[in-house]
Formats: C-alpha cells, structure tokens, sequence
C-alpha cells in the first residue's frame, strides 16, 4: 500500500494559500482518478482506492501543518505502513513557482510540518515531493507569505506545477520514483 500525503491547513481560510499545494497537488491527483478525499480517518482526510495491483490511500491531515506528524504518526502506526512508502507532497519556499522536486529522503529543511512528520515516525527515509510556491520578497515576513493565496497572475504557473505532481505521482506509485526524478527534477 502506498500512502500518498498531502500537507496543508484545514479551513476555507487556508484553502487556495500557498501552504496548501501538498492539499492541492493531492486534490489534483483525486479528480484524475475521479475520487474524493473525504473519509475522515487517522485525524485526516482520506480516500482509499486501488491503481492496478496496488492499494493507494490519499490523505489530508487536519491537524494543521505544523502538527502534521500527529496525524502521519496515527496513519503509519495504525496502518503499519513502511515510510518506504510513505510519500509527502508539501510546498517549499525554495523551489520556483511551477517547479517540482522528488527526492526518496532527506531531512525536512526548514519545513515544520515535515520536522513534525520526521519527529513522529522518527525517520527521514521515505519519499517526498515538493511544489514551488516562489520565495518571497526581501523583508516580506515567510510565515506571512506562505499564509497568502497566490496571486491571480501566479495561477497558471501553479496549475503547471500541480499537473507536474499529479504526472510524477503517478510514476512514483506505479514504481517508478528513479524515472519521476529524471522527468521533473
């Protein structure tokens, strides 16, 4: 089973910020596999379905980013699920807007959500893929600009980055992270 996460905050209020593209990039995956997440489970959202042979569960935690260790820890314990097969879609600050990155592990960088998740299951060995959100402004407060929605100017070069996840997502769940990494990174 693969468990394919994507991190944000719950809430209207959080809904198109750029906090969210690990909500939205597994949303995106969702509607191109016509499924919605919204089962509540293991303080998620989630939605259970099987691609060929294998069993993928999408989640959302609800816990808010910064606590999204207690919701993967509930997932990965409760389903015993190898952080192999763990794989975390967040937002990276890092990255260009309409950009992705793959990695198969690491450590979580400056991101508190993955820091909670490396704290709960008390591994860095699963894999992840970032979406760009741009880097702000010289001065601009991050927290403040992580909490803002993209700008009507910046939706076209999220929907490329989010059509990116979803292809790569795919890959990586069919068993191809190696080819994935070579495609989009």
């Amino acid at each position: 089973m693969w468990a394919v996460v994507g991190l944000g905050n719950p809430g209207r209020e959080y809904a198109d910020t750029r906090h969210n593209a690990g909500f939205l990039a597994v949303k995106r995956l969702a509607g191109s596999w016509d499924v919605r997440v919204k089962k509540p489970r293991y303080l998620s959202k989630t939605a259970e379905l099987k691609r060929g042979t294998e069993k993928v569960l999408l989640v959302l935690p609800q816990t808010f980013m910064n606590s999204s260790g207690q919701a993967v820890g509930e997932l990965v314990r409760g389903l015993r699920i190898d952080p192999a097969r763990l794989l975390v879609v967040y937002d990276d600050v890092d990255i260009p807007l309409g950009e992705i990155r793959i990695r198969k592990d690491g450590g979580p960088g400056t991101h508190k959500g993955m820091a909670s998740i490396v704290q709960e299951i008390g591994t860095t060995k699963f894999p992840r893929l970032r979406v760009g959100i741009g880097t702000a402004n010289a001065g601009e407060d991050i927290v403040r600009y992580v909490l803002s929605p993209f700008r009507r100017t910046e939706k076209a070069l999220l929907g490329e980055a989010l059509e990116k996840a979803r292809e790569a997502l795919e890959l990586i769940v069919a068993g191809d992270i190696d080819r994935a990494m070579n495609l989009y990174n």
